[in-house]
């Protein structure tokens, strides 16, 4: 490996300092996408000459293909490096958060039966939540790795 001299420093970057990356797992785009198909194709099977019902199943499948595009064409809902976080601002566009800006991250656990855990990221005039689904792992594995990122850095204050 070039720059990799066997002491966890690669060239003059520390491990800790290269940016790390989530991302939405494939299956979920794909589950999305023949999901539509699926919905669509209930629509005009048990339209029985009712409009309506096809034209809903249409429009159900333009939204989770929409939604499933998306995962696809911006799979990464959340990145960090030694500058800061990269959230997601609207469908296709990205937010830069340096430290400073963030107040807290950290893992909420809902009381409710089927929501699991979500990281939550505090950055003062914004809020962004991801579940398991967004990150691909366990969000507590993730605000730690978050956390050691930003211990990493020496001018931090929070």
């Amino acid at each position: 490996m070039p720059g990799y001299d066997g002491t966890g420093i690669l060239g003059a970057v520390a491990y800790d300092t290269i940016a790390q990356q989530w991302r939405v797992p494939l299956a979920l785009p794909i589950l999305k996408l023949v999901t539509a198909i699926a919905v669509l194709a209930l629509g005009v099977l048990f339209a029985e000459g009712d409009p309506l019902r096809p034209v809903l199943g249409g429009l159900a499948a333009a939204v989770l293909t929409g939604w499933g595009l998306r995962d696809l064409v911006t799979p990464v809902r959340l990145a960090v490096d030694a500058t800061g976080i990269t959230v997601p601002a609207g469908l296709l566009s990205r937010r830069h958060l340096p430290w400073p800006t963030v107040e807290t991250i950290q893992v909420q656990r809902s009381g409710r039966a089927f929501a699991g855990p979500t990281l939550e990221i505090d950055a003062g005039d914004s809020l962004h939540l991801f579940s398991r689904l967004d990150l691909g792992t366990d969000p507590a594995e993730v605000a730690e790795a978050l956390h050691a990122v930003r211990a990493g850095r020496h001018d931090d204050v929070g």
